[in-house]
């Protein structure tokens, strides 16, 4: 017997628990090429032959790609069933692992890489839509914990597993490691997802809100990776790029709100809650990624630990995510999930603004203890979040309102990266150059017998290399600062949300 694709069923304990492990290997699978394949693209850089820029779109079109994929979720889970979409999207994501390990040029690799992203973007929507509507609602704490533990986790785990598989055989098996855990989600699917039908009534695609959305993120993606090596709005670039971005966006939100059947349903932001949590989870993405992509360089090349070390460093991070996450789990129904917003941004800023107090002299404990707390942070927020977004919303509405939720997610983490990187480049470049000043023949630290460590050129360099050092931990402290304080301006707005209606149950 066949299901509507928006229609829900309670299955046993058996059940949910087999699905509960089917959604959390799919969506951990997505999740994890965020951040692995960023470890990999030195040597990937060797193997293909290519520049900075040329293997930087191994990673940037998978972003792209997926942001533009994911608001076509509604639409196609109602137009094929959302079980077929969502093994369609396993298939298709565990080949292209597959095409991407085997990619023997960088045209390729990049190709298959836009495949990837394309198949993997449905994954994240869909598994979200299914823990809530395998769960009750008194369980949707559980659930959201449960599912953003994998969701979550898998980004922090990315670099540590990406350098392993690196150093021990090939940059290759960061893309064969999807194979065994895709064709355990693909078995899982077919077995324990409830069948759905495609729903008869769907209308046609929205493909100018489709093109506009693509035009707008895509050309934004592009700015935001550009820029900093290009100037930003000194470039001509940079400004077409930044005109398509305000066109693009501007058609998607006018014709969204004034076509009968839009891409994306831009009504479902008069839900109060809705609206607060997309902002939040911008927020989230804003502050929660960029710390994880600058502390492996700051690690191994300011305070040059090798990179089974940094993977040490950064296992603290995921703990205190885990932990926070099954505390929540348990706890959440029971306590206003406000509250646990607030703490968790707390968490961030107190880490943030420990880590604004860092020297080049750093030590390995306090970079743990940092780790561990900002991951309790980062863990606290996004399951209260997630099950207050969704409380107030018609079912209907789920696999849609999910999949912008992510999009926008995806959003904050880029311009977050972006940000962070655009401040640590140019205070570093200032830094360096205010603290050159100071070296010159008639400063008294080199000639009241200080001198230089060694005579000469030699001197000289090793002078050069201890400015260029302390200048970029000043943009390192610079970004943890301002995280610090973006971090702790977001909880007065913590408030606003409507706490959901207390759910019966056993």
């Amino acid at each position: 017997m066949t299901t509507p694709a928006s229609a829900t069923r309670a299955p046993g304990t058996a059940n949910k628990l087999a699905i509960t492990i089917t959604v959390m290997l799919a969506s951990s699978m997505y999740a994890l090429d965020w951040t692995i394949a960023a470890v990999a693209l030195p040597h990937m850089r060797g193997t293909f032959s290519a520049t900075q820029d040329q293997i930087s779109w191994v990673l940037t079109s998978y972003i792209v790609v997926s942001a533009i994929a994911l608001p076509t979720t509604s639409w196609l889970a109602r137009r094929l069933g959302r079980k077929r979409l969502y093994l369609f999207a396993i298939c298709g994501f565990t080949l292209f692992s597959m095409l991407c390990a085997e990619a023997d040029s960088l045209p390729a690799e990049i190709a298959y890489r836009i495949g990837q992203g394309a198949c993997g973007a449905y994954l994240i929507p869909l598994s979200q839509a299914i823990m809530l509507d395998t769960y009750p609602p008194w369980q949707h704490a559980r659930a959201m914990a449960i599912w953003g533990m994998g969701v979550m986790l898998a980004p922090v785990v990315g670099p540590t597993l990406g350098g392993y598989l690196t150093h021990s055989y090939s940059w290759r098996w960061v893309f064969y490691i999807n194979v065994p855990i895709g064709l355990l989600a693909i078995a899982g699917a077919i077995v324990f997802l409830a069948r759905s039908r495609p729903d008869p009534a769907a209308k046609g695609f929205d493909w100018l809100g489709f093109a506009a959305l693509g035009v707008g993120f895509g050309s934004l993606q592009a700015m935001l990776d550009r820029g900093e090596r290009l100037d930003w709005f000194q470039s001509g670039e940079i400004l077409i790029e930044g005109c398509l971005v305000a066109l693009g966006l501007y058609l998607f939100a006018v014709h969204g709100l004034m076509a009968k059947h839009p891409l994306v349903n831009l009504r479902l932001f008069r839900d109060r809650n809705y609206f607060l949590g997309v902002m939040f989870i911008f927020l989230y993405g804003l502050l929660t990624l960029a710390p994880m992509v600058l502390l492996p360089p700051f690690l191994q090349g300011l305070q040059g630990y090798p990179i089974t070390t940094v993977g040490m460093l950064l296992a603290p991070r995921g703990l205190g995510m885990m932990l926070a996450m099954v505390l929540f789990g348990r706890l959440g129904d029971k306590y206003d999930p406000r509250i646990g917003l607030a703490f968790g941004f707390l968490g961030l800023s107190v880490s943030s603004w420990a880590m604004s107090g860092w020297t080049l002299e750093v030590g390995f404990w306090d970079v743990a203890w940092t780790g561990f707390v900002q991951g309790v942070g980062a863990g606290i927020i996004v399951a209260p979040l997630g099950m207050m977004t969704f409380a107030t919303l018609d079912i209907r509405h789920r696999t849609e309102a999910s999949s912008v939720w992510n999009l926008v997610r995806s959003l904050g983490s880029s311009i977050g990266v972006a940000i962070a990187l655009a401040i640590l480049v140019r205070m570093s470049s200032t830094s360096q150059a205010v603290l050159t000043e100071h070296i010159n023949p008639y400063n008294k630290l080199f000639t009241s017998g200080g001198g230089l460590p060694l005579p000469g050129a030699g001197g000289l360099a090793l002078l050069d290399l201890e400015i260029g050092r302390q200048a970029a931990m000043i943009g390192y402290v610079d970004v943890f600062y301002l995280s610090a304080i973006a971090s702790l301006l977001a909880i007065p707005l913590v408030p606003l949300l409507r706490r959901p209606p207390p759910a019966t149950g056993p």
